[in-house]
């Protein structure tokens, strides 16, 4: 067989797209499948939701919350790289806190107490949605078992994150004020953190995806990660009146 190359590629193999071509693909995939268009986040943003909703949705969603810093920690074993690691750590840094009461998941806990509900009522594990359940552990798991680049490649539903939290910010003063406003600091802080985030994962990925196969994996771990979100609010919009907190 022959081993001619043809502008770098060996013959045969598929051209890779150029670090602005997969970027575009990369933000297309976001496009069409960010969980923002999913019903019951258009409910959300619309002020169509009622307070037991809401409290159902705030309840299972920390049962992902508390685990975005477990998959980070195992992104971050993925690295030889010590500044990779350092620069990683941040990420677990942001939800887990550096003291006891701050935190990522000490503000969602927050706004789970601003929404009534109680701190045992969010962290018992037990009431979480069976689908809730199955979608964070798919993730987790995709992250401990994919190589580095897919599960980096996973994260980038974060460069739609600062949008979504601005659209979230407003709905929810706007359309849910028996809210406290200092509930709503989880959302605020994710425009922020959300953007730097997700372009930090989007230069790994345009440096590591280097062939087509590692492209169109890179695009299929996002696509994989929307799934996951889309999902969890599948189980959310249709869980049993009973698996909420009540009112």
């Amino acid at each position: 067989m022959s081993t001619a190359t043809l502008n770098g590629t060996v013959s045969g193999e598929r051209e890779p797209w150029t670090p602005d071509e997969l970027t575009e693909r990369l933000r297309a995939v976001s496009a069409e499948r960010y969980h923002d268009r999913h019903p019951f986040n258009v409910r959300m943003h619309e002020g169509g939701l009622s307070p037991g909703e809401l409290r159902r949705w705030i309840a299972n969603r920390f049962h992902y919350q508390r685990h975005i810093p477990v998959k980070d920690a195992l992104i971050l074993a993925k690295f030889d790289d010590p500044g990779l690691r350092r620069g990683w750590l941040r990420r677990i840094r942001d939800h887990d806190g550096e003291r006891p009461g701050d935190g990522g998941i000490e503000r969602w806990l927050r706004l789970g107490e601003a929404a009534g509900l109680g701190r045992d009522e969010l962290e018992d594990a037990s009431r979480v949605l069976p689908g809730v359940r199955l979608a964070v552990e798919g993730y987790v798991n995709f992250c401990r078992l994919r190589p580095a680049l897919d599960a980096v490649a996973a994260s980038l539903t974060e460069l739609s994150a600062p949008d979504l939290m601005r659209t979230r910010i407003v709905a929810f003063e706007q359309h849910y004020p028996w809210i406290d406003a200092d509930g709503l600091a989880y959302f605020r802080g994710r425009v922020e953190q959300g953007g730097r985030d997700g372009q930090e994962a989007l230069g790994l990925v345009r440096a590591w995806a280097r062939t087509r196969e590692q492209q169109e994996r890179a695009v299929a771990a996002l696509a994989f990660k929307c799934d996951v979100l889309w999902a969890l609010l599948d189980a959310v919009d249709r869980g049993p009146a009973g698996a909420a907190p009540k009112e």
